[in-house]
C-alpha cells in the first residue's frame, strides 16, 4: 500500500475531529459533512437536488466532485437498493486529498445507516483500490486536482455533486474554469446539485450553460443550488 493510500505524504487529508466524530480537514477549516446530520444532508441536497432516486436506471452516472468519506456513494447505493430496480449505476468521483480507511470508518460511526452498507467499500479503500464495484454500483474514484485530472477526463454525467468544501476556503474546486468542464462532461438533460448558494458559483454554472435555481437548503442553511443542462 502507498503512502497516498495510507493517509501519508503531501497530498493526504489532515484531520481534527470535532466532538469525537465529525472530521475537520485541517487544510480547508471545514468539516466533511453537515453538523446537523449528514446523511440527511446528503439526502436533501445531492439526491433530491437532482430528482434521485425516481431517475435512477441501470448505467445512469452519478459524477462528483469531492469523494470525502464516500458518504454521498453509500447514500447512493442504499437509495438504489430500496428501488428494486435492476442494473447498476455508475459512480465516479474526484478527490485531491483521499482520506485513509480507518479515518473514513471512523466517521461513518456517525450514521448507523450508512455504516452497515459500508464493509465492501470499507475493504476495497483499505486495499488501496480505487475502482471496484459495490452491490449495484460500479465505482471509480479519480485522485489528483480536479483542474487537471476533469479536463481529461472522457466521461459524461448524468447527474452531478458537487460537494467540495466550502467556497470560501476552497475557491480553486468552484473557479468558472472548473465549472465549464462540468458542463462539458454532462449528457443533455443532466442536473446537478450542491450544499452553496454562493453567487459566483451560480454565475459561473449559469454561464457555463446550465439553468440554475436556489432552493431551500438543509437544516438552518437557508439556500441550495441545483439546475440542469
Amino acid at each position: 500500500m502507498t503512502a497516498l493510500e495510507q493517509g501519508e505524504g503531501p497530498d493526504a487529508a489532515q484531520l481534527n475531529w470535532r466532538d469525537g466524530v465529525i472530521p475537520v480537514s485541517r487544510r480547508f477549516d471545514d468539516p466533511y459533512f453537515s453538523l446537523a446530520d449528514g446523511l440527511s444532508e446528503t439526502r436533501h441536497v445531492f439526491l433530491s437536488g437532482n430528482g434521485l432516486p425516481d431517475r435512477l436506471y441501470d448505467g445512469f452516472h452519478i459524477v462528483e466532485l469531492g469523494f470525502g468519506t464516500g458518504l454521498n456513494l453509500l447514500a447512493v447505493q442504499i437509495a438504489w437498493a430500496a428501488t428494486g430496480r435492476p442494473g447498476t449505476l455508475r459512480y465516479t468521483s474526484f478527490e485531491a486529498f483521499p482520506l485513509p480507511a480507518e479515518d473514513i470508518a471512523r466517521a461513518l460511526t456517525a450514521f448507523p445507516e450508512a455504516d452497515a452498507a459500508a464493509a465492501p467499500f470499507l475493504a476495497a479503500w483499505a486495499e488501496g483500490r480505487r475502482a471496484f464495484a459495490l452491490p449495484g454500483l460500479a465505482v471509480e474514484v479519480v485522485t489528483g486536482d480536479a483542474r487537471d485530472t476533469l479536463p481529461s477526463w472522457d466521461g459524461w454525467a448524468d447527474a452531478w455533486f458537487l460537494d467540495g468544501f466550502s467556497p470560501a476556503k476552497n475557491p480553486e474546486l468552484w473557479s468558472p474554469d472548473l465549472m465549464a468542464q462540468v458542463a462539458r462532461h454532462t449528457a443533455p438533460g443532466g442536473t446537478f446539485a450542491t450544499y452553496t448558494a454562493a453567487g459566483h458559483v451560480r454565475r459561473a454554472l449559469a454561464d457555463a450553460g446550465f439553468t440554475v435555481e436556489r432552493r431551500a437548503g438543509h437544516g438552518r442553511k437557508r439556500h441550495m443550488t441545483a439546475g440542469r443542462m
